[in-house]
């Protein structure tokens, strides 16, 4: 059985390093305020401030079923993570995460959330394991933060196999294909 031997040449590129947002919003249903937060965190233009306005008032109305509440938590995490809020996004994960320790964006977003931070490999390694155990609705980012996280660490071959794994769940998407040309693979 032949061994691969797996070398990343150079550092990570610039995507990779600065950490694209996840975007990974939990749907909302109608008309609300809850529902502007979300399309505002599944956006893809740039964000703004007043883009978090919509996911505080909903977050004030006490009607609120507990679904919605959650997934406006996620979502305002994603607000603020693109707003470079990155502490104030964590603590909305956490509070999801709390509140639902079911919902898997909660875990992929605050593990997107501190790779963004650039502190935390480890522990967001374990997260997007969460996310992944919890059948996130966007594996292909789990994969891909998890490649990152295992780069970090100085898992090069987990990190291999998990920017593979995310181009193969999302083919269109450009930014584990980038992290794959870095690599090399030789039979040994």
């Amino acid at each position: 059985m032949a061994l691969l031997k797996l070398a990343a040449w150079g550092a990570f590129t610039a995507a990779a390093a600065a950490v694209a947002p996840a975007s990974a919003g939990v749907t909302v249903i109608g008309n609300s305020n809850a529902r502007l937060c979300y399309e505002a965190a599944e956006s893809s233009g740039p964000a703004s401030p007043s883009m978090l306005d919509n996911c505080d008032e909903a977050l004030a109305d006490r009607s609120l079923v507990k679904r919605d509440l959650v997934a406006t938590y996620v979502n305002r995490g994603i607000v603020r993570l693109r707003l470079n809020r990155t502490d104030a996004a964590i603590d909305d994960f956490d509070t999801a995460i709390g509140k639902d320790p079911g919902e898997a964006e909660a875990y992929l977003n605050k593990g997107m959330a501190l790779l963004r931070s650039g502190t935390g490999g480890r522990e967001a390694l374990a997260l997007f394991d969460t996310a992944l155990a919890k059948r996130t609705r966007k594996p292909a980012i789990a994969y891909y933060g998890r490649a990152i996280a295992h780069e970090m660490t100085g898992n090069v071959r987990q990190a291999y196999f998990d920017y593979r794994q995310a181009s193969l769940l999302d083919p269109k998407w450009p930014l584990p294909q980038t992290e794959l040309v870095r690599f090399s693979v030789q039979a040994r």
